[in-house]
């Protein structure tokens, strides 16, 4: 920073403070204002003339018009480096531990800490050699951060092309100590560490290209993975009431899907829910790696009451993290709870600033500024041919379950699947609540495309037919149709609805999922020959229960085909092929 430029505050209001200011500054700057002893962060989000209007990421009671403000010339930004698995940060990436312990139960304000020890040291191995030619985003070396090679790369900043001038041989450094030296284009020699600064508000750049999402990405939620499937490098939201599942659902999703790393951006979130995750992950343990959930896991932490300002940055902060792992090649899932609490902070922050307000009183950039976060999101090819992406599945939580309303709208324009939570299916207890009559997905499922639609055909027709029965009563309803009907249930029951508490039936792998959903196709297809309505009933009754057990017998073991065997000898006493 060159020459200290100052200002004065001449407005309060909240968490929105305006400045006057004498030397020029810049859009989305950080600021300090200078309160006693406490410097408090804040962000220029609004220039005006010769006033700055701020964004305090802190509480503001106490502030007062006159006090100083020292203006940083810097964007809001985090460190990226080795030390950020496992670790629990807010959303301006202090780690919160660290917090705690300097500062007991109750954070005090003012107080930032380094987001990753400046004292640890990581034993580094390099993978190029002096004389390369290199750019921003390539890789220098490695060092091992808990099971995943992390990878020191070129600042994503740099620009232009590099020469390798001197490269560290194998040993332990800290994250301050330069590791290589790069010489650019123009002779002059730059270190290189193994942490790096970002913008958060800025995307990282640093690949060949940005392909189409294509692969499924395997959550082993039978239901989203067979109807509703996600995209490696897509896009989906999770609106629902409360209540509804989300954070469960979200939770489980973190656990089983087909991820390297998950990052989870708990924004604004009730303070129970937020430490029910903290206390949870440390204890689940990973199915794919065996160790702690917690090992592949970045949580980034800000509670409903902590300032409205901070759910922003903790949004954008949990962004850059996962590209950043991104750029070594790893496939991130990002989980972010909620972006209603997000775009309330943004009609706080819009109302303080006096703008013409849109629906509801949300901001008019309310759809920008949802459609830029979920951009991010996406598979890139690396300038060394390997895939990196990441996965982006924000929850929403709209006002009493109303999908119509301004956030749930904005999201659903720019994502590539939407799983709706149901209140009714929630109250029913029918887990996961997605409601398969209203949900939907652009990306291709590895179900055969006509067992999909035959099994969403008879979910329609089946509650049509529910519908009905509760205007005229089973009695009026015919066998035919009534048999519609109890395949639907069937359907719904023994494969739609899982079991989170069943070490087995709570994730489904991808390979038993299209086998069993073939067997059900089959079933859905078969002509039954039965009497009355009583029979068939009882009929499927039997077949729920024998599936049920199925579903918690490990996939090819004994006991797994001895179930089907019976599945398929009660099947063959009822259809009319025998």
């Amino acid at each position: 920073m060159t020459g200290l430029r100052k200002g004065r505050i001449t407005r309060i209001s909240g968490n929105m403070v305006t400045v006057r200011f004498d030397s020029p500054v810049m859009q989305n700057e950080v600021a300090y204002i200078q309160h006693g002893k406490e410097r408090l962060k804040s962000e220029i989000i609004r220039v005006r003339g010769n006033l700055a209007e701020m964004q305090v990421y802190e509480d503001t009671s106490g502030l007062k018009i006159g006090e100083e403000v020292e203006f940083t010339g810097d964007l809001l930004s985090v460190e990226l480096g080795p030390g950020m698995l496992g670790q629990i940060f807010d959303g301006l990436q202090n780690p919160l531990p660290d917090l705690a312990a300097q500062c007991g139960f109750f954070l005090k304000r003012g107080i930032y800490m380094e987001a990753l020890s400046g004292s640890e040291a990581w034993d580094f191995t390099p993978v190029a050699k002096a004389g390369d030619r290199v750019r921003a985003g390539d890789r220098i070396g490695y060092v091992q951060e808990k099971m995943f090679r992390h990878y020191c790369m070129v600042p994503f900043s740099w620009e232009g092309f590099f020469e390798v001038v001197f490269v560290e041989g194998p040993g332990k450094f800290t994250k301050n100590q330069a590791i290589a030296h790069l010489k650019d284009e123009k002779g002059n020699v730059h270190p290189v560490s193994l942490c790096q600064r970002w913008p958060v508000k800025i995307p990282i750049r640093a690949y060949r290209e940005k392909l189409k999402p294509t692969e499924p990405l395997v959550t082993k939620m039978r239901l989203i993975d067979s109807l509703f499937p996600v995209a490696r490098g897509g896009t989906y939201c999770i609106p629902g009431p409360f209540g509804a599942g989300k954070t469960v659902l979200q939770q489980l999703i973190s656990k089983h899907a087909d991820a390297d790393v998950v990052v989870i951006a708990a924004c604004g979130e009730r303070a129970g829910e937020v430490v029910e995750t903290i206390k949870t992950f440390p204890t689940l343990i990973d199915p794919k790696t065996g160790h702690p959930l917690s090992d592949r896991t970045v949580i980034i932490c800000n509670t409903s009451s902590m300032p409205v300002a901070a759910r922003e940055s903790s949004v954008y902060t949990a962004v850059t993290i996962a590209e950043y792992y991104r750029q070594m090649g790893l496939h991130v899932l990002l989980l972010a709870d909620s972006t209603s609490r997000w775009a309330q902070a943004m009609r706080e922050m819009s109302g303080r600033l006096e703008e013409i307000p849109g629906e509801e009183a949300f901001p008019a950039y309310l759809e920008s500024h949802i459609a830029s976060f979920y951009e991010r999101a996406g598979l890139v090819r690396l300038y060394d041919g390997t895939l990196g992406s990441v996965t982006i599945g924000g929850a929403v939580s709209p006002a009493g379950g109303n999908f119509e309303e301004p956030v749930t709208q904005a999201t659903l324009k720019v994502v590539g699947a939407f799983h709706g939570l149901s209140r009714s299916r929630s109250d029913a207890r029918r887990y996961p609540a997605i409601d398969p009559l209203i949900s939907w997905s652009k990306y291709r499922s590895f179900i055969d495309q006509a067992q999909k639609e035959r099994g969403q055909w008879l979910l329609r027709k089946g509650n049509d037919i529910a519908q009905m029965m509760r205007v005229v009563g089973e009695e009026g309803t015919s066998l035919a149709d009534y048999l519609d009907y109890l395949k639907s249930e069937f359907f719904d029951f023994v494969y739609l609805q899982q079991n989170a508490f069943d070490p087995v039936d709570e994730a489904t792998p991808k390979e038993r999922q299209s086998y069993v959903f073939a067997f059900i196709d089959r079933i859905i297809q078969s002509d039954f020959s039965f009497n009355n309505k009583d029979e068939a009933l009882h009929f499927f009754q039997q077949l729920r229960q024998l599936f049920r057990g199925w579903n918690s017998a490990p996939w090819q073991s004994e006991e797994f085909e001895r179930t089907e065997t019976e599945i398929r000898a009660l099947l063959a006493e009822r259809t009319k092929a025998g």
